[in-house]
């Protein structure tokens, strides 16, 4: 999946958790059926998932979601992993890794009617008080919280790799009009809030027609939080993403920045996951269509 993957498999979890966390040791172990691309994860048991960073550097996530979603979760109305305990590098595997617990539900399918859901969870996430710790945190700065327009570089050269991909069904030059559009708005003046940073289908949990979980707070970050707002062309269709807007409160400006962010995000997905992930690129085809729609 990535040039620099970290090896991982069973008997390397079996025997960190052996070392670091004997009282676990005895749980049934095996890969989880649905997989991240961030980390590798395992059940331990029935109530307990493993998650180990596939790349060099993956602790910094791992760390900020034990430290920080205990802070994010208590203000949101739907439930976030909890973490049980985090491991420390051994057996040759280099990074920190967790355990948090099982949350149960399915990943939504698109399109889907969780526009009241969606805009309940952004705004829940930007009404949360920033910590002055959090502000100085360097663990919580990503280029998701930054001016959309410092994208502009990594966005047309996603684009041109995207030209090259034999059997991409995309209007490409419609892809770059839209870009070319938000590039033209002025810088954003916000308030730094939290934000997700990767609030997409594969990071929530339905039950019953609602959201009831946000995974993978690996992403979590203190900037502008228009990111997130990315979220509608992904799940939801043009009258589920209007009534979206609606409830959040985003103004041309902002929305057309949303969907500048949702284009660039999904964009960048193509060359590097076209044969390592079909069915992601499948998803982020339909972001893209529903982006040139509106």
């Amino acid at each position: 999946m990535h040039v620099d993957e970290l090896p991982i498999d069973d008997a390397l979890v079996r025997a960190l958790v052996e070392d670091q966390l004997p009282a676990l040791a005895g749980l049934p172990l095996g890969p989880s059926p649905a997989q991240g691309s961030s980390n590798a994860l395992f059940r331990l048991g029935s109530e307990l998932l493993v998650r180990l960073p596939r790349q060099p550097g993956g602790s910094v996530g791992i760390t900020k979601e034990a430290r920080w979603g205990p802070v994010v979760g208590s203000a949101l109305p739907v439930a976030v992993p909890e973490v049980v305990a985090v491991g420390e590098p051994g057996h040759g595997y280099p990074e920190r890794w967790s355990v948090v617990r099982w949350l149960d539900g399915a990943t939504p399918d698109a399109p889907a009617p969780l526009a009241s859901d969606l805009a309940g969870l952004v705004l829940a996430l930007r009404g949360l008080d920033v910590p002055t710790e959090a502000l100085h945190d360097p663990a919580l700065r990503s280029y998701r919280g930054e001016d959309l327009r410092d994208r502009d570089a990594d966005t047309r050269a996603d684009l041109l790799a995207c030209r090259q991909i034999r059997g991409l069904d995309l209007d490409l030059d419609g892809v770059l009009e839209v870009w070319d559009r938000a590039m033209e708005l002025p810088l954003a003046a916000v308030t730094p809030g939290w934000l997700h940073g990767d609030l997409v289908a594969e990071n929530l949990l339905v039950r019953d027609g609602h959201v009831t979980a946000l995974l993978d707070l690996g992403g979590l970050a203190v900037g502008d939080p228009t990111v997130d707002l990315a979220v509608a062309w992904d799940l939801l269709d043009r009258p589920g993403r209007e009534a979206f807007r609606q409830a959040v409160g985003a103004d041309d400006d902002t929305w057309l920045r949303a969907r500048g962010w949702a284009l660039g995000l999904a964009l960048m997905t193509l060359p590097y996951y076209w044969t390592s992930m079909p069915q992601r690129c499948a998803g982020r085809l339909a972001m893209l269509r529903a982006v040139l729609e509106g």
